[in-house]
């Protein structure tokens, strides 16, 4: 049988098939139409193109398979659209869990975030129990995402095989975009962060997250969701670890809580005539207050999530950014 594999030109989704086709799966991908493929060109995969959006096309992609990988999302802190979020996080992971249980699939996985449980504070280790405290922060993509697992516990409690993963922050190879994590690596490597806002953190390698994904198809109890995170550090000594391995100095200056989300309004208005994503967002400086570290036991414990230091990981991330441009 096939599997399908949602997202799969994206950072997370082209490693989760990159370990498939190690395991000698056949594997299906779903993109959009004139969707960035670098990640994939070199793949021996099935193409299929749809929207998550278009019920047709849904069908279409899910039909014979048995497996599914629901890695696709609409993922930004900030648009000039914020429909966009819900139509495709919610909607769209809505329409494609429907179809799925009527088409009978044996498994799925569906990717969410470590934002749906929550940012409860340095310290505070939470476990997959923890209440969403992301309504003050205002993250459309956060509360997308927490929307999207109700409506997905909803149709598993009809009968969908589903298992739920929550990423933390997510960093490695292969990050063509790059996204928001990425850009962090190489805005420090190339001397372009002047600051930060201290905040607690959870960091874990995407080559982790991919094989994991692997592992709760095979392992992971139907109805359950699963952190998947690593280390639990804080933003300095994040990037003073990036910093150290690239050979460049460390961004020194704390920006104070007030002064960032200044910014943020700043930045956000003047994303409002360009179009382009502000430097940072009043939602990420929100967040980034609240400070989020993980006890991530359940995963490593039923399904044997590995856990590679993150210096090696950083390493790896910064070595990849340098062969391909990003860093100078």
């Amino acid at each position: 049988m096939t599997v399908l594999v949602t997202g799969a030109n994206g950072f997370m989704g082209s490693n989760v098939v990159r370990e498939l086709i190690k395991d000698g799966q056949d594997v299906r991908i779903s993109i959009r139409k004139g969707s960035n493929t670098k990640n994939i060109d070199e793949l021996n995969v099935e193409k299929i193109y749809w929207d998550i959006r278009d019920k047709k096309s849904i069908k279409k992609a899910l039909e014979g398979c048995d497996t599914l990988y629901h890695i696709a999302a609409f993922f930004a802190h900030w648009a000039p659209n914020k429909q966009l979020f819900y139509d495709t996080n919610v909607e769209g992971t809505k329409n494609l869990l429907e179809e799925a249980l009527s088409q009978g699939l044996e498994k799925v996985v569906y990717t969410s975030t470590s934002n749906t449980i929550g940012s409860h504070g340095a310290g505070n280790y939470v476990n997959e129990e923890a209440e969403f405290n992301g309504w003050e922060a205002g993250d459309h993509y956060a509360i997308s995402k927490y929307l999207a697992e109700l409506e997905a516990k909803k149709i598993c409690d009809k009968g969908l095989p589903l298992v739920i993963i929550n990423p933390t922050l997510v960093i490695g190879a292969r990050d063509y975009k790059p996204t928001p994590s990425g850009a962090l690596i190489v805005d420090i490597a190339n001397r372009n962060m002047p600051g930060y806002i201290e905040g607690a953190i959870n960091v874990i390698d995407v080559e982790d997250v991919a094989r994991g994904q692997i592992q709760a198809a095979k392992k992971g109890r139907i109805g359950e969701r699963y952190l998947f995170g690593n280390e639990n550090m804080f933003v300095g000594e994040f990037f003073n670890l990036i910093a150290e391995i690239a050979g460049v100095k460390p961004p020194r200056r704390k920006i104070p809580y007030r002064v960032a989300l200044f910014l943020g309004f700043l930045f956000q208005a003047g994303s409002r005539i360009t179009k382009k994503p502000p430097i940072v967002s009043v939602n990420q400086v929100r967040l980034g207050k609240m400070g989020e570290h993980f006890d991530c036991s359940k995963a490593i414990t039923e399904l044997g999530l590995q856990q590679t230091p993150i210096k090696k990981t950083i390493e790896k991330a910064i070595d990849w950014f340098r062969e391909n441009g990003y860093i100078k």
